[in-house]
């Protein structure tokens, strides 16, 4: 469907046919199918999460943007990396679950590298400490990634930096969001990282579920792992 001729209503009604997918087989099928008209479509749901991340990221990061390497967990199309650019930012790694979507992303010319890899079923592909900035936007929620993934977030990020993660705060994610928000405390109390900056942000975008009028609202979290303490 173009975009001069989609509509919200139509928008809407993708959505909610996604929520009824429970195997990983029809998510992974869905989000294929989704990925030629996923960038129009989020733009009719007015959707700010991406830039909402890559502002958080960039009002804390003083380091050199064009030599950070920059971890993109669940790319899909590159819309964060897109932002991302915009700040200054250069080195892109991309991992999505859907074979259409890193497509996509491929093309976009935006990433050094892209891997195939469905988070929570396999292992992060990458190498533990290694990257400057990890941000995973969009898929921390009710039936995407599970909440134990954010560990291999934080073990894939550098000393010394960081992890930005975003999730969704209407009535069906509370739950899910809860979970998130003990788990992050649970591994600041371990030392694993401290808290940067968390961000709530009423207009996140424009609400589908039956039972909600408006925009949802939505949260950015910023965290930091310690740097690495040096013997004297």
């Amino acid at each position: 469907m173009s975009a001069a001729t989609n509509t919200f209503e139509n928008v809407k009604a993708t959505i909610l046919s996604a929520h009824k997918n429970s195997t990983l087989k029809e998510k992974t099928d869905f989000y294929d199918s989704w990925a030629e008209n996923y960038d129009q479509d989020v733009a009719i749901l007015d959707y700010r999460a991406p830039s909402l991340a890559a502002d958080c990221i960039s009002s804390h990061f003083s380091g050199d943007r064009e030599a950070a390497v920059v971890l993109d967990v669940t790319c899909g199309t590159g819309l964060v990396a897109k932002q991302m650019k915009t700040h200054g930012f250069g080195h892109f790694v991309g991992i999505d679950g859907s074979k259409a979507m890193v497509e996509l992303a491929r093309k976009s010319g935006l990433y050094q590298d892209l891997k195939l890899s469905m988070l929570g079923e396999e292992p992060l592909p990458v190498q533990w400490g290694l990257f400057d900035v990890v941000v995973i936007v969009g898929s921390l929620s009710v039936g995407q990634v599970p909440v134990h993934v954010v560990r291999e977030l934080c073990k894939a990020t550098k000393p010394g930096g960081y992890v930005c993660m975003t999730t969704r705060n209407n009535c069906s994610n509370k739950e899910y969001k809860a979970a998130l928000e003990s788990e992050l405390k649970q591994m600041e109390q371990e030392g694993l990282w401290a808290c940067v900056e968390v961000t709530e942000v009423e207009d996140w975008e424009r609400a589908v579920s039956e039972h909600e009028d408006g925009y949802i609202s939505g949260v950015v979290y910023l965290y930091r792992r310690p740097q690495l303490q040096h013997s004297a």
